[in-house]
């Protein structure tokens, strides 16, 4: 079962490979045009400089996915852009967006799957357990309808 970023040990984490791909994505930052692939290392590096889930840098992130939107536009980025508008502006204001019709086109699971996160995140956990049901209804793999299920199943 994939487990989410928020959840993971990250004291089990490469702290070496870690720091390689960083200066990786620092070098190719630096030497090569910002296209996608850059942007998405970028966003990868930001989230695994975090020593935990709650001190991930934010700002930076929004400012990456702000930059991934031009590059390379789709709704899985503006998902993911709410995700960490959710963690700043709070989960109210990315349901607000989500509501008003911000990746509109996305598939429906994927829809599902963010806005339950985002209720979880405003603590509404009755509505988030009945979004992940629904999530799991809508998944495509065995692998997310189990995991969506179980999530819908938890207290």
């Amino acid at each position: 079962m994939p487990v989410p970023l928020a959840e993971q040990d990250r004291s089990l984490w490469r702290a070496d490979l870690i720091a390689e791909g960083v200066a990786l994505i620092t070098d190719a930052l630096a030497r090569h045009p910002i296209g996608p692939f850059q942007l998405r290392a970028a966003i990868a590096a930001v989230h695994d400089e975090a020593p935990e889930w709650a001190r991930t840098d934010w700002r930076q992130l929004l400012g990456l996915y702000d930059l991934l939107r031009v590059v390379d536009p789709g709704p899985v980025v503006e998902l993911a852009r709410l995700v960490v508008l959710g963690e700043l502006a709070g989960p109210s204001a990315a349901l607000a967006a989500l509501d008003d019709g911000v990746a509109a086109d996305a598939a429906p699971a994927r829809r599902a799957a963010v806005r339950a996160h985002l209720l979880a995140r405003a603590g509404d956990d009755a509505a988030a357990r009945a979004t992940a049901a629904h999530a799991a209804e809508l998944a495509t793999n065995d692998v997310e309808r189990r995991w969506w299920a179980a999530r819908a199943s938890k207290n």
